[in-house]
């Protein structure tokens, strides 16, 4: 199994998340987009800024890999027009996945025709530009019946408003990475709430982010039927060892 084809390396600390200087994060940066082409990675997952950079380098490379980028990270609550902007922009740039956070507090809060909006307005701008739109839907911050709910509000939306050649560019996506759980649990994506995503996303494609970190836990994702892993451990998942990354 080509197990790097489903990969999106993974890097979305900033600066003063890493507790680096802003110099050193960018060679991080410029290691992880050349690990990524080196291991001919599905795609290579920045943060907004980083996007142009990995564009640059892939092109001189003359690689495969595609470049994602994170919009409205990591809480998703600011307006459908920040979201907007922010996706236009790394359009220019270069980005070939877009992963929007959804507001899931604002889900949770019951306001469910400002989530629809965000979702069609935006799944909208990306399909227009040929780019692949996930939605991320934290998981962890969420009970199993929400989970259920939200998976179910993003699939309708997009068999109502889109044509059935465009649900496999719409992916539902577990996690973030950053959200803080109680008492330690997982903030990332795990067996349930990943088998329930499958069950309640379908017909569109579910990317399993956030916890996946060695070769085993990978294939068990894709045997469970993920179409895609968002990690910052692809390149020990790819050498067979262990990762102790806390995405």
């Amino acid at each position: 199994m080509h197990v790097e084809q489903y990969l999106d390396a993974t890097y979305l600390k900033t600066a003063e998340q890493a507790g680096i200087s802003k110099k050193d994060n960018v060679e991080i940066v410029r290691k992880n987009i050349e690990e990524a082409i080196q291991y001919g990675f599905k795609l290579i997952m920045l943060r907004p800024d980083f996007v142009a950079l990995a564009k640059e380098m892939i092109v001189a490379s003359n690689s495969r890999v595609t470049i994602g980028t994170v919009i409205d990270f990591p809480k998703g609550d600011k307006s459908t027009e920040f979201k907007i902007t922010e996706a236009k922009k790394v359009i220019k740039d270069g980005a070939d996945d877009l992963d929007f956070v959804i507001d899931y507090e604002a889900f949770k809060r019951g306001e469910i025709d400002l989530v629809k909006e965000q979702v069609l307005v935006c799944t909208q701008l990306g399909l227009d530009n040929n780019k692949i739109v996930k939605w991320i839907i934290e998981v962890a911050a969420l009970t199993n019946h929400q989970i259920v709910q939200l998976c179910a509000l993003i699939k309708n939306t997009v068999i109502a408003h889109f044509k059935e050649s465009n649900y496999e560019n719409v992916f539902v996506k577990s996690s973030t990475g950053f959200y803080v759980t109680k008492d330690g649990l997982p903030n990332g994506a795990t067996t349930a709430s990943v088998k329930l995503m499958l069950e309640n996303a379908f017909p569109l494609p579910v990317k399993a982010a956030g916890g996946v970190r060695n070769y085993q836990e990978a294939i068990e994702m894709i045997r469970l039927g993920v179409k895609r892993i968002g990690t910052s451990a692809a390149k020990a998942i790819v050498d067979g060892k262990e990762s102790k990354s806390d995405y």
